[in-house]
């Protein structure tokens, strides 16, 4: 496991829009949450990216619901959807 962390670490993508206009986007950030998540740190994980743990539990419940064709899984993703798109755009505003 450690190998591939290093592998992610040395090959991260970098923000076009950090290098053009010196701002962070809504998704800066969550690279480097994600290998903190990796490394078993979720409080500084959370901390670097808030939107991170909720985005995997949405894609996990995603899955599940083309998977199993859950009664109400529509209905509950919207819900992710509109919380996540919530947690990113305040996440960016306490960043600028």
């Amino acid at each position: 496991m450690k190998e591939f962390i290093h592998f992610i670490e040395s090959y991260m993508l970098s923000c076009p829009t950090k290098q053009l206009i010196h701002i962070n986007c809504l998704g800066c950030g969550l690279q480097r949450s994600f290998i903190l998540l990796l490394k078993g740190d979720v409080i500084a994980s959370f901390y670097m990216y808030p939107a991170l743990i909720p985005m995997l539990l949405m894609i996990g419940y995603l899955i599940a619901h083309v998977l199993f064709k859950l009664k109400n899984g529509a209905r509950v993703l919207q819900y992710f959807y509109i919380s996540n798109s919530l947690l990113i755009i305040i996440n960016f505003i306490f960043k600028l």
